[in-house]
């Protein structure tokens, strides 16, 4: 009841309380960004592409396949000694020496104008068919020559039939043709005089070059 010095109104309350504003709560509106920002970071991990792994290339195999550059013509009469029989082909294709490197046929001769081969002469053409079976990653080039007698255009195309024909029997030994190139050294590079029966006689021959392994 209000007192008679009480200016308040009848039915007034005696005593106001004023609440006071609370604090904004900062707290989970943080969390939230929070775990925003730890979903974008999630996300953008996902979408990015890994580096693939790539293994080495072996550029020495591949180096090895590409056949060498060789020419079809062999030292001359002077530096014919340095030449190796196929004989010693095996030993070459088994070992780590460079390409090209040419070998002389130590039994394969010509009759004179023919590109047969000789039965006497056929033995060492089927030893060289048993060599290649081994390494058949290994490619050769077979150069057919003649002697000087004649047309120079024909010597050419002789040498070149000589050389087809030991081209012939190799792949009827089981080799394939594609590893092998003919070429022609016609009356080139003779490694016996000219002048003789017996000199025209080694001229009239073939060379076997290995090109690649």
């Amino acid at each position: 009841m209000p007192t008679p010095n009480d200016p308040r109104p009848d039915g007034a309350p005696s005593h106001i309380h004023i609440e006071k504003k609370k604090g904004f709560n900062w707290l989970p509106w943080l969390l939230l960004a929070l775990g925003l920002l730890a979903l974008l970071f999630a996300l953008s991990r996902c979408g990015r592409d890994e580096p693939a792994a790539v293994a080495p290339v072996d550029n020495t195999t591949a180096a090895a396949q590409q056949p060498a550059e060789v020419v079809a013509a062999t030292p001359n009469a002077s530096n014919a000694s340095a030449l190796i029989g196929t004989a010693g082909l095996d030993s070459y294709l088994a070992g780590a020496e460079a390409t090209p490197r040419t070998f002389t046929f130590e039994k394969l001769n010509f009759d004179t104008a023919k590109s047969e081969i000789r039965a006497v002469d056929a033995a060492e053409v089927n030893d060289v068919a048993t060599t290649l079976a081994k390494y058949p990653t290994t490619r050769i080039r077979i150069a057919g020559y003649a002697d000087a007698r004649g047309d120079g255009a024909a010597n050419a195309a002789l040498g070149k039939a000589r050389a087809d024909s030991v081209k012939a029997v190799l792949v009827g030994k089981g080799i394939d043709g594609g590893r092998i190139e003919t070429v022609s050294g016609g009356e080139t590079d003779p490694v016996d005089t000219n002048a003789t029966a017996g000199g025209r006689f080694e001229n009239r021959r073939t060379e076997l070059v290995v090109t690649a392994r």
